[in-house]
């Protein structure tokens, strides 16, 4: 269950980015809305992040925390934003998913 609240934070830590960009993009009201939803995600998922680091290590939750945000950022980036996909940055970002995956592996 500790490992879900980490997935869903990092999750949220993505949600309030996107919104980030959406908000740069947008105008008006919209703008409003899209800061509006930020504040939301980052909530929930700072909510999130405290309730996980109940159980697993504060250096282990943020690291996976932020690395799930960061990956899930740059896959928003490209898919949403249109930002490009070169080789080494996806290289990297697949470097990074194996960190993430190797810090689960060793924590307890």
């Amino acid at each position: 269950m500790k490992w879900l609240l980490l997935i869903i934070a990092g999750l949220f830590e993505v949600a309030f980015a996107t919104c980030l960009g959406k908000a740069k993009e947008s105008t008006g009201n919209e703008t409003t809305f899209w800061y509006i939803g930020f504040l939301i995600c980052l909530s929930i998922s700072m909510f999130l992040l405290v309730k996980a680091t109940q159980q697993i290590s504060i250096g282990t939750a943020y690291a996976v925390w932020t690395g799930i945000g960061a990956v899930g950022t740059v896959l928003v980036g490209v898919v949403i934003f249109k930002e490009p996909a070169t080789f080494w940055r996806l290289f990297f970002i697949t470097t990074l998913i194996a960190s993430i995956i190797g810090l689960k592996l060793v924590s307890h």
